[in-house]
């Protein structure tokens, strides 16, 4: 379809008759082809120098349809440079662009011909390059990404249309949702090319209008959502990082030159309102788990901060806090946000907290995350007693099975909640006989930590542990022996620990001590006589 369009636009040619190509396209074979092979910067040149030279622009386009890559990259670089010298010397027509037929049989000037002749020529490389950017070639969709950013660039300095000053202002929009909807696409994997694309969203006009396009791009999907779009959808949203001050857009594309403090893309709310109603867009859509995971991962730091209305946030993490398992560990963090700086109120938190604590606890990657943020939760000194009590209860009896290194964080953990509300000491203090069948009226199955009984109880499970296999567990263990310190253990060092750090430093030797065993150090077995052992240190009758 593409070779026969830029055929038809040969035979109706306008600027030269006597040049017209009657060339067929991808033939590598044609001494012109060859020609244009050898030195594609001359036929710019040409192109530039005189508009006689006009059709010489099919000669790059038969490059930039060619089979070879390394041809169609420096076709891409040679339309680069040729129609954003056009655009900066207005020599593409502006305005509605008329037909080719039109043009010919009407009574436009020769200069006006040649504008309307390379506008033409200007929206067909466009088109091809669109489609380079589902090329099977990475270095293709490359080389064309940038070749369309290029021309964004240069068509905000120099418009082809008459665009609403008071909306878009000079900005390429139309362009750049074009490319962001092939970015997007439904068929193909675009995570190389998107990762390429970044350097661009570091604009601020570029990554304000591509998150308009998102919206967009997502509004016009309807029924189920299809996985490969969704990645790229998420992979081309965690890819924008937003500005934290107003004073930090600074980097634009396009500069505009009169009022520049009224555009919306200079605006830091604008950014924030734009940012929000992109993620709650893609929120809505049912997301696999994996990707559950990755956007809770970064949503706190990457996505609430930048949001002009955080607290919409609440009804997407309750959900999330909800659906249990890692996917509620990762939730932990948000609700932090929102309970600690937008005074969410969430009555059953730490029930549901209280409910996270099981064994896998101690396997999940996200271990660490969960105990830190576990730490910040409880550390009120205005927490009942019922409820701290069935925390570091909870956590006594997961420790029984638990693996070393998750017991060198749970009992400094359990420590510290003691220390912080001394009237957990009874857990400590409840009397016993060593002798007296223990009777724990702990319920391990209730959901409700308020009737859970944890406070009748006492943590027996750490005596236990007095004599586990591991000497660090063990060690930790008995300081419940003793009264505890007042000053907390610092956890932060003990959560990344990992089995492998553990087992390295159990292997690895201590450093053993010199002990002297004569005054005077021995250099040899024999001494210098040559006489034997004996006779040396025995006297014989």
């Amino acid at each position: 379809m593409r070779r026969e369009l830029t055929n038809r636009r040969r035979s109706i040619s306008i600027m030269a008759p006597t040049r017209k190509r009657n060339v067929k396209l991808g033939n590598p074979a044609e001494p012109r082809i060859k020609a244009a092979k050898l030195d594609l910067n001359s036929i710019v040149e040409d192109i530039l120098s005189s508009r006689k030279n006009a059709n010489d622009v099919f000669d790059i386009f038969d490059l930039l349809q060619s089979e070879n890559e390394k041809d169609v990259v420096s076709a891409v670089d040679a339309c680069g440079n040729l129609f954003s010298a056009l655009l900066e010397r207005k020599k593409l027509h502006k305005g509605k662009l008329p037909e080719e037929e039109e043009a010919l049989s009407g009574t436009y000037n020769a200069e006006d011909k040649y504008n309307i002749f390379m506008r033409h020529r200007y929206n067909d490389c466009m088109e091809m390059l669109l489609e380079h950017l589902c090329h099977e070639l990475h270095d293709v969709q490359v080389a064309s990404l940038c070749c369309l950013m290029k021309f964004a660039a240069a068509q905000g300095q120099h418009p082809l249309e008459d665009l609403d000053w008071s909306e878009h202002f000079t900005f390429p929009r139309e362009l750049l949702q074009t490319v962001v909807d092939r970015l997007l696409s439904r068929t193909t994997d675009k995570s190389l090319l998107i990762s390429r694309f970044q350097e661009f969203l570091e604009n601020e006009d570029v990554r304000y209008y591509v998150m308009s396009s998102i919206r967009e791009n997502m509004g016009k999907n309807k029924g189920e959502v299809i996985p490969v779009y969704q990645n790229n959808l998420c992979t081309l949203m965690c890819n924008i990082t937003m500005p934290k001050e107003e004073a930090e857009l600074s980097n634009f594309m396009v500069k505009q030159e009169a009022k520049h403090e009224d555009w919306k893309a200079a605006k830091l709310l604008e950014h924030k309102r734009t940012f929000e109603r992109m993620w709650l867009g893609f929120l809505k859509f049912k997301l696999p788990t994996s990707m559950y995971k990755k956007i809770l991962v970064i949503l706190h730091d990457s996505i609430l901060p930048h949001m002009s209305k955080p607290t919409l946030m609440i009804d997407f993490l309750t959900a999330a806090y909800d659906v249990g398992g890692a996917i509620s560990l990762l939730a932990l963090n948000g609700l932090f946000v929102l309970i600690h700086q937008h005074n969410l109120d969430y009555p059953d938190f730490y029930k549901k907290l209280y409910n996270l604590l099981d064994p896998s606890i101690f396997h999940v990657k996200y271990r660490a995350r969960f105990f830190h943020l576990a730490n910040l939760f409880l550390s009120s000194s205005h927490l009942p007693l019922y409820l701290v009590a069935a925390f570091a209860k909870r956590l006594a009896r997961l420790a029984l099975t638990a693996p070393p290194t998750a017991l060198l964080i749970v009992l400094p953990f359990i420590y510290n909640l003691i220390r912080r509300h001394p009237s957990c000491r009874v857990l400590i203090h409840e009397p016993s006989a060593d002798d007296e069948p223990l009777n724990d009226p702990y319920l391990m199955d209730e959901e409700d930590p308020a009737q859970c009984c944890a406070s009748k109880s006492s943590l027996w499970e750490i005596k236990t542990l007095q004599r586990h296999y591991h000497p660090d567990v063990a060690k930790k263990a008995m300081l419940i022996n003793k009264p505890l310190s007042q000053q907390e253990d610092d956890i932060s060092e003990l959560l990344e620990t990992t089995t492998y750090e553990l087992m390295e430093r159990d292997l690895k030797p201590a450093s053993a001590k010199r002990v002297p065993l004569e005054f005077e150090t021995a250099t040899r077995l024999l001494p210098k006589g040559g006489r034997d052992v004996m006779g040396h240190h025995f006297c014989l009758a």
